[in-house]
């Protein structure tokens, strides 16, 4: 879907700490059509007086989308076209008018939806940031479970012992890391929970020393096109008082970097093949917050 940047910068002073992805043993597509099972988390969404149905919450997509399956199973009737923004480019989308989608405390809200291939998409549906206005996203990875619930109004807790807190500047309703490194220079960063594998834009390959030896790597999109990506490893990515090492990364000149005026500056989609390392990632649109959990035994490799 349309990843856009979510950029933060890091509050408490922590000691640093190193936690290392695992580069997946084959090729991987962009998007949510390529989550693995584990990585597949969803919430429960109601359409009317049907449902639930299961839509996976994607922090990089503008807005929610259903697939064409469903639309026709609940005989949706059929909005505008819009253009649409993914990682390998843009298009013209048809879309469908959902009168009322509800989703956990969020109140039922009409919604004029692009509507994809149940197949591309890898769901039923996707919850973009459009739904998300005012609430907070959390993944536990230890209870394997995605919930959203209502940030305004509401005191946030305390940070717990391990817990990285960040801020974050809104870019288009997206949130925005900028105190973010890799190679000594500030990088945008996006979560993207709708992405499996992290994506860095051609500024961010032209950082590394190490001009060549990546893999291609074919992605593909929400809308089933496809882009290739040159495959390789970030040496270190500090976020906040955390320290990725050997980050494995797809650069490509994908769309959504040009979209946001950010193909001549370092960016990175941030995927959940990285969220994954923690514990728990915790995202407050409302407060323009993002928390990370670090692992148990993180305090053990710590950044000389």
């Amino acid at each position: 879907m349309f990843a856009l940047l979510l950029a933060c910068a890091a509050l408490p002073a922590a000691a640093q700490e190193t936690v290392r992805p695992v580069p997946p043993t084959a090729p991987v597509g962009d998007d949510l059509a390529f989550l693995s099972q584990e990585d597949r988390m969803t919430v429960p969404v109601r359409i009317d007086a049907a449902g639930p149905f299961s839509f996976i919450v994607d922090s990089g997509a503008q807005r929610s989308v259903i697939s064409r399956q469903l639309a026709a199973r609940l005989a949706l009737p059929p909005g505008p076209t819009v253009r649409m923004t993914t990682i390998t480019g843009t298009s013209t989308v048809a879309t469908v008018v959902i009168p009322s989608l509800a989703v956990s405390t969020l109140g039922a809200r009409r919604v004029e939806a692009p509507a994809l291939d149940a197949h591309d998409m890898g769901a039923l549906g996707i919850l973009g940031i459009d739904a998300m206005q005012d609430h907070a996203l959390t993944i536990d990875f230890d209870q394997q479970r995605m919930t959203v619930a209502p940030a305004v109004g509401v005191k946030p807790p305390r940070p717990e012992p391990g817990e990285i807190v960040v801020r974050a500047k809104s870019l288009f309703g997206q949130l925005v890391v900028t105190n973010a490194t890799v190679a000594g220079r500030r990088v945008r960063v996006v979560l993207d929970t709708g992405t499996s594998v992290s994506i860095g834009n051609l500024a961010l390959r032209r950082l590394l020393t190490r001009r060549g030896g990546g893999i291609p790597i074919v992605f593909t999109s929400v809308t089933g096109d496809s882009i290739t990506t040159d495959y390789a490893a970030v040496p270190m990515l500090t976020l906040g008082s955390a320290t990725i090492r050997a980050l494995p990364v797809g650069f490509a000149d994908a769309r959504p970097f040009a979209a946001f005026g950010l193909e001549g500056k370092p960016a990175l989609l941030l995927g959940m093949d990285v969220l994954r390392l923690f514990r728990r990632v915790h995202i407050d649109f409302a407060r323009r917050e993002l928390r990370l959990l670090l692992p148990r035994d993180a305090g053990r490799a710590k950044v000389l």
